[in-house]
């Protein structure tokens, strides 16, 4: 693989088009990193692109790490509170030292961005010994230079900064475009999304580059990044003021739907259908909708429906769900077609609604979600709610 050349690092160096006195040496950490994904299995096997993405990322973990510049550390702190671990998929070993140089932050973020830069891996087991092995191999090297890395200065561009310090915002606003545009640690799970900005055809056909950057700033104020899928106001409150947001709760009172599902079906949440004949029956006879009328049409062609109430948004419909969920009251459930596709209701977006995945999660209702070509249920059912938050983003948090 070629190296990483000065201006493939410096574009996404927090201080660009700015020189840091620190840049050769971290271009140099690059380009080692070059030489060990070059000789791993993976290297061999994977496109030039995902190598150098990767390498500029751990490169970026590494400058964090070194400047103690709070990015790294703000991930680590929202997954204590969050999950009660530091890195997903990973147990902590003995060696563990939070917001220092560790091999089960390197493996987990190896994991990360090829899975989330690469659709052919996009599903890979973050306990793949491939992974492992390439992570642990770059582990050793930064681990033999951590002690006389220098400090990336312009890594510490949060440092001093105060979230409602009117004075500050000019330099708010650069860190926060620096974090959804560049960062390590947000672009790599932000890619799906801005696939799905660059194929809108209005800006696929347009030579007015002020429409792209018009939708970028809109994505930035509108979307969530990151492993972690948070908004940048959140990211920022969590960098600066080490302070998790909570989650946001709808405003909305009780919406009339709910009560009447809930009337209808004696008290349950979920209601399962083998086709769109028997649900629409369900919508006139139950619910009491216009016994003339095809309710939700567009839904015909599809099967096996799951309908959720939500106490504040109303009905919430799965189509093609049924199969997958292993409610004892659902008569659809089907082990074998779940085993293949459960896994789905985590990482493509649109599959299903938010509600109903993590409804089926509390439940135990999804127990044959795994990573495709593994057993491993356990690593799925504890960090399925991490899972869907960086696969689904805004489809999750929204």
């Amino acid at each position: 693989m070629e190296k990483i050349d000065i201006k493939e690092f410096l574009f996404r160096q927090p201080s660009f088009p700015k020189p840091d006195a620190a840049d050769a040496y971290y271009l140099d950490v690059a380009n080692e990193l070059v030489e060990i994904w070059s000789d791993s299995e993976l290297g061999k096997n994977v496109p030039e692109m995902v190598g150098k993405r990767l390498c500029l990322g751990i490169t970026g973990y590494f400058q964090d790490i070194v400047a103690d510049a709070g990015i790294w550390r703000s991930f680590v702190d929202a997954n204590r509170k969050l999950y009660g671990y530091s890195v997903p998929f990973h147990t902590e070993g003995e060696e563990y030292v939070d917001y220092e140089l560790n091999v089960e932050d390197v493996r987990f973020l190896t994991w990360y961005i090829i899975a989330m830069t690469y659709e052919d891996m996009r599903d890979i087991y973050p306990h793949d010994q491939r992974i492992m092995t390439l992570a642990d191999n770059m582990h050793a090297y930064l681990d033999s230079v951590y002690g006389d890395a220098p400090v990336p200065d312009s890594y510490n561009l949060a440092r001093g900064l105060e979230l409602k310090d009117p004075e500050d915002q000019e330099e708010i606003y650069h860190l926060g475009s620096w974090l959804f545009l560049h960062c390590y640690l947000m672009t790599p799970a932000f890619a799906l999304t801005m696939s799905e900005i660059m194929s809108d055809p209005e800006l696929m056909h347009s030579e007015d580059v002020t429409k792209l950057h018009s939708r970028m700033e809109q994505s930035m104020m509108e979307d969530p990044t990151g492993p972690l899928a948070l908004f940048i106001p959140e990211w920022l409150q969590l960098i600066l003021e080490s302070k998790l947001p909570p989650e946001r709760k709808s405003g909305k009172g009780i919406h009339p739907y709910y009560e009447k599902f809930m009337a209808a079906t004696g008290g349950k949440r979920v209601q399962y259908f083998g086709d769109y004949e028997e649900m629409n029956r369900f919508f006139i006879e139950k619910m009491g909708w216009d016994k003339n009328e095809e309710h939700l049409p567009v839904m015909k062609p599809e099967r096996n429906f799951v309908v959720m109430v939500n106490p504040h948004r109303g009905m919430l419909v799965a189509r093609n769900a049924a199969l997958c969920i292993a409610d004892p009251d659902n008569p659809y459930y089907d082990k074998e077609y779940s085993k293949e596709n459960a896994y789905d209701f985590l990482t493509v977006r649109g599959r299903c609604p938010a509600d109903l995945v993590k409804f089926a999660f509390e439940n135990g209702w999804l127990p044959d979600a795994v990573f495709p070509g593994t057993d491993d249920h356990e690593l799925v059912s504890k960090n399925s709610d991490f899972i869907a938050r960086c696969y689904l983003q805004q489809y999750y948090r929204d």
